[in-house]
């Protein structure tokens, strides 16, 4: 009987020292391309921390968006790592106090060891670091390369380039641009390029700050030149009903011309048609203003409610490493925010290059928004686009709810 109990109590001991730790990681990861390289980082991860055992959730991406506020503002977390962006969405977590600073990842080196220190400011608030980039991408202007060979079509620099190439598709039989905007964001993405190719960098950011009413006649400049799009029935048609991955799927079928989003439409590009996707700079509207870009940043946050905190640090130690940018990188053709990672392949490297060509970026209008302000912001968007002969009363509603959400009377 004695004997049953010691082995029983050194069994029990055994398990106790020999447990994995667990980390819990949310992800809005679900495309199967980086859903799978985010899952071979995790197990290169355990590979070389055999001491911890992860656990991933992946969902939807808009899935998420929502979900991520009911699990930072529970009594109990259950979530150590959240997957998120940098900007105004992360700030507006860490004036919460629903995350927590991170500096523990750079104890024994410093940020500009790892980041450029231009991403500071954007994964900070009150001068404490509370996001860890992983990676970040350009928004340009895709297309097929055999479409515009097909119809000796040439990258067009200037609007009314643009405007032309546009019609020679419609002439064609092709939908100029292709948008999948079921969830307004890929509006947004619009939306800002135009503000900046119009009105310039100071004016978007004081824009997304709060600070410029929206029924300011610069801005109304906006929507005129959209409405061009809109009006000659270049946008692709019902493309309320699609998601941005479904209105890609015109792209690559060749249904449609031109698709103005980020480098991860490569992602559910189908095989043979990836090296046939190129993209173009967003065409000059005003030559006296200087070229801005897009350039979002994605990677992690850990919960305040984490109840791992120190399992949660080893892993974004291991995520800022050079190895694990590095093979993300080159396994989704991003850009990895880790300063020693070179781009992956030439698309990237094309992508890298327009970038330091510009005057300055921006993050995306529902990353430096106030959360509130930018939900109702994009959905007028939409608004706009399926009754654009009502732009002025949604922009004067536009205003009215600025100045109640950002309490200015």
């Amino acid at each position: 009987m004695r004997k049953t109990f010691i082995f029983l109590l050194l069994t029990l001991l055994a398990l106790f020292i020999f447990a994995k730790e667990k980390i819990v990681i949310n992800s809005y990861m679900s495309d199967p391309a980086p859903r799978k390289a985010f899952a071979e980082l995790v197990k290169t991860f355990q590979e070389k921390y055999p001491e911890y055992e992860v656990t991933v959730n992946t969902f939807a991406h808009e899935d998420f968006k929502t979900l991520l506020r009911t699990w930072l503002a529970a009594p109990k977390g259950t979530a150590d790592v959240v997957t998120w962006f940098a900007g105004e969405r992360m700030r507006y977590f860490a004036e919460m106090k629903l995350i927590t600073p991170v500096e523990e990842v750079f104890k024994e080196s410093s940020w500009e060891n790892y980041f450029p220190a231009s991403f500071k400011s954007t994964c900070s608030y009150n001068d404490r670091i509370y996001f860890i980039p992983q990676s970040w991408y350009w928004w340009g202007v895709y297309y097929r390369k055999s479409v515009f060979e097909k119809y000796g079509i040439k990258e067009p620099k200037t609007w009314d380039e643009f405007l032309k190439v546009c019609e020679t598709l419609k002439a064609n039989g092709i939908s100029p641009i292709a948008i999948g905007s079921k969830f307004p964001w890929t509006a947004a993405g619009w939306f800002d390029i135009l503000n900046l190719r119009i009105n310039g960098l100071d004016y978007h950011i004081d824009l997304t700050a709060g600070k410029i009413p929206y029924n300011d006649s610069k801005l109304l400049k906006v929507f005129e030149y959209w409405k061009q799009l809109v009006d000659n029935g270049y946008l692709l048609p019902n493309h309320t009903s699609y998601e941005w991955q479904e209105g890609a799927t015109f792209l690559f079928r060749g249904q449609a011309g031109m698709y103005y989003m980020g480098q991860f439409i490569k992602d559910v590009a189908p095989e043979e048609v990836k090296n046939d996707l190129d993209f173009f700079r967003f065409p000059i509207i005003d030559p006296s203003v200087p070229l801005y870009e897009e350039t979002p940043i994605d990677g992690f946050m850990i919960p305040a409610n984490a109840p791992n905190r120190k399992g949660a640090i080893e892993f974004l130690k291991f995520i800022a490493s050079k190895e694990a940018q590095e093979k993300f990188a080159r396994d989704l053709g991003r850009l990895a925010a880790n300063i020693e990672v070179a781009p992956p392949d030439e698309h990237a490297k094309k992508g890298l290059d327009m970038i330091l060509a510009s005057a300055g970026v921006s993050q995306f209008y529902d990353r430096d928004t106030n959360p509130e302000m930018a939900e109702i912001g994009m959905n007028a968007l939409i608004e706009f686009l399926q009754n654009p002969g009502k732009i002025n009363s949604i922009l004067d509603n536009l205003e009215m709810e600025r100045k109640r959400i950002y309490g200015i009377k």
